[in-house]
């Protein structure tokens, strides 16, 4: 689970900085670390075993979430 709370965490924290125009339209590189690092926590959590009581499937619908997220706000940026 360690790796979903950094995972939304760090959705989290760029979706506050992209509110606040805090992050750069040119190249957005923290975005695309975030779909890299959301990408791996994903494929973490699809090579886990099954057995968690639902928490792990419960994970991977979060963290696809934040990966939509993540794409909008670049889509966005990208807008304007």
């Amino acid at each position: 689970m360690k790796k979903l709370t950094a995972a939304t965490m760090l959705a989290v924290t760029l979706a506050v900085g992209f509110a606040l125009g805090t992050l750069s339209a040119e190249n957005q590189p923290h975005m695309k670390a975030a779909l890299s690092q959301l990408g791996q926590a994903k494929d973490s959590l699809q090579k886990a075993t099954a057995d968690k009581g639902g928490h792990r499937a419960k994970a991977i619908s979060l963290v696809n979430e934040a990966i939509e997220e993540v794409k909008k706000g670049i889509a966005a940026d990208n807008a304007r």
